[in-house]
């Protein structure tokens, strides 16, 4: 009689726990037909509907792609990534002639307290102009972007850029995995030197509107660096300077251009040519105590010195600084030497180098066909 009862005891937790098995399974096979979620749902009901955006995730972006269709007719359109909240700066940036959905500047006090950051933290705000009617210039985006990559974030790639040729950049950088804003404008200009100027300002505007916290470094498109480089200009607490090398192939011309250095402190300046001298000797005629000519890729600066000049000993009431930037940079950089710190200790490293290349390069196979004829 006890085997019987065991025997009948037993086959009923069988049927129990078969019976377990047979609900759990029968509600999740009909649940994996419900969206996870009326949130999700609706969010992405919603993303469909969105006119004028179109929203996506880049491969190796660390935020979500947030683009804002170029149309004829608007002064400045940009395709940018939002800046997660993580990162200390302002998430969405101010167009020009269409600021419907545009946010406010940060209060004072906020963009006071990113500056507390660890050097190691700080925002790289990296600030590239194009030329009109550079065929190359495609091709040197795409390699600055391949060094940007490679750089520790958090780091912010403006590229400055006339609006007729605007939509084929746009294209490039959704593809590069760099946080950037893309800024256009529709003045013409005839002078180069006048429109890089304009591009440097359009750039500093909307860092200076959205009080952007960090470094500003002007990369030209054709700049090769030393990855160390951006590790440097990060412990920058105003101004910061280094030598550029300027290389020019065609011509075989190599000159140095920017600082003299002893401890970080700048000492002189130099601009010399090493194409018959790979030695570097200095004499007392080849050091200058300014600049001949700024090269504005040998200068990196603290961006609060835009929208927070008082903190650095800057007058508000000088003319001209919001409507000409470069123009009050340059000043800052010529008045005040000791605000300069020399990068690397003693300036005694190239880690930049300026290419120049020129408009027009010929075909290998251009010359055997003019002899020839």
């Amino acid at each position: 009689m006890g085997t019987i009862e065991r025997t009948k005891k037993k086959n009923h937790l069988w049927k129990k726990a078969f019976g377990h098995f047979a609900l759990c399974f029968v509600m999740g096979f009909f649940t994996g037909f419900a969206p996870p979620s009326t949130a999700t749902l609706f969010a992405g009901r919603a993303a469909e509907h969105l006119p004028g955006r179109s929203i996506g995730i880049l491969p190796t972006a660390p935020a979500e792609a947030v683009e804002r269709v170029l149309e004829p007719g608007v002064a400045v359109n940009r395709t940018m990534i939002e800046i997660p909240r993580s990162v200390p700066t302002a998430a969405v940036g101010r167009g020009g002639g269409d600021e419907s959905g545009d946010d406010p500047p940060p209060p004072l006090e906020e963009a006071r307290m990113r500056e507390l950051q660890t050097p190691s933290q700080r925002l790289l705000i990296v600030v590239t102009t194009t030329r009109s009617n550079d065929r190359f210039q495609g091709a040197f985006l795409r390699r600055l972007a391949n060094t940007l990559r490679l750089v520790p974030p958090p780091l912010l790639w403006i590229v400055v850029q006339a609006h007729a040729g605007a939509s084929a950049t746009a294209s490039m950088l959704r593809t590069t995995g760099v946080m950037y804003r893309h800024l256009t404008f529709k003045e013409n200009f005839t002078d180069p030197e006048a429109e890089a100027d304009h591009q440097r300002n359009v750039a500093l505007s909307h860092v200076e509107y959205h009080r952007l916290t960090g470094i500003v470094h002007f990369a030209g498109a054709s700049n090769v660096y030393d990855l160390q480089f951006f590790d440097e200009i990060r412990q920058i607490e105003v101004f910061g300077t280094w030598p550029v090398a300027m290389v020019s192939e065609n011509r075989k011309r190599v000159v140095v251009d920017g600082p003299i250095c002893h401890s970080s402190k700048v000492e002189g300046w130099i601009l010399k040519d090493l194409s018959s001298d790979r030695r570097l000797f200095l004499t007392s005629t080849d050091v200058s105590t300014t600049p001949s000519k700024i090269n504005i890729s040998g200068f990196a600066f603290n961006s609060s010195i835009l929208w927070d000049p008082e903190r650095w000993g800057r007058s508000t009431s000088l003319p001209d600084t919001s409507q000409d930037s470069i123009k009050f940079v340059h000043e800052v950089i010529l008045e005040d030497e000791t605000k300069l710190k020399g990068i690397p200790a003693d300036c005694s490293r190239i880690m930049v180098w300026h290419l120049h290349i020129p408009r027009v390069v010929p075909l290998p196979f251009h010359n055997q066909n003019h002899d020839k004829r």
